[in-house]
């Protein structure tokens, strides 16, 4: 059976505007998806992100959380038949507060796996309010527990197969320890990516038509140089035929540029169409 990913909807957010993309509509309010992924097909289910802990946890960074029954983690794998025993692995594309909350629900004998690298930034202070206490220490406990985690040490060793069709490689963007997720479908590459982009249409789609030809806008979260946060989004457009963030429905790529969106699951049916850039204006 050929790998597919399924879209778990894990709640919104509502933050402003710029820490989404650098200095776009400073001061305004804007509600965003928060996303993780089912991987099936393969000989276990694996999960990658799951979500922030609770709607209370996201007011220590001036944000609302919107997060219902609906929303649990426990209810989204259940509409694809899977319970919480039944995953393998939890991947962290990283670990901040909207990604990492819900892995003390997992037993202990579903394995967490990260970048050590991301676990080191966690606790390095230098994007502290992001990294919350509960979701941290129980990471911990997992660290005292055989197999409950695994780290990887990605920017020494290069990609990692974590199953077959299942990678995982660093992202080299967003945090110091960041890391991708490939998997091998039907129908190409497709990446989970985190946090590199939050927002295809005003990071990519948008500013690809503007002065600076094939130029992504960056984010306005990030630890890395802007420098590395362009190389990243850049990587991902030419390696990937599918992108899948956190915080926007996934897109099909064409040729480096978005040319569509889908919404559910990835391989999957197109429910948006972009047109086709314009090479030669008149």
């Amino acid at each position: 059976m050929a790998l597919e990913i399924k879209i778990l909807d894990y709640g919104d957010i509502e933050l402003e505007s710029s820490f989404l993309v650098l200095g776009r509509d400073c001061g305004r309010t804007r509600r965003v998806l928060t996303l993780g992924f089912l991987i099936l097909g393969g000989k276990y289910p694996v999960v990658v992100d799951t979500g922030y802990r609770s709607n209370q946890i996201m007011e220590t960074l001036g944000m609302r959380g919107l997060q219902y029954h609906e929303h649990m983690i426990e209810n989204q794998l259940a509409r694809h038949g899977v319970r919480m025993g039944d995953v393998r692995f939890v991947c962290h594309t990283h670990l901040h507060i909207d990604h990492a909350g819900k892995d003390d629900l997992f037993p202990m004998n579903t394995t967490v796996v990260l970048n050590r690298k991301e676990l080191e930034y966690s606790v390095s202070g230098l994007m502290h309010p992001q990294y919350p206490a509960p979701d941290i220490k129980h990471l911990i406990d997992r660290l005292h527990t055989k197999s409950a985690l695994r780290f990887l040490d990605l920017e020494i060793t290069g990609p990692i197969e974590l199953m077959p069709g299942v990678y995982c490689d660093a992202a080299n963007a967003h945090t110091e320890g960041s890391m991708n997720i490939i998997v091998e479908t039907a129908d190409g590459i497709a990446t989970i990516c985190g946090d590199v982009i939050y927002d295809f249409n005003d990071q990519i789609v948008t500013p690809f038509h503007e002065i600076h030809d094939w130029e992504p806008r960056t984010t306005g979260n990030h630890g890395t140089s802007k420098r590395a946060e362009k190389a990243a989004i850049k990587k991902l457009l030419s390696n990937s035929r599918y992108l899948l963030p956190v915080h926007d429905r996934p897109a099909k790529i064409e040729g480096g540029n978005v040319v569509g969106r889908l919404h559910d699951q990835v391989p999957g049916p197109i429910v948006q169409s972009l047109p086709a850039r314009n090479w030669f204006p008149a």
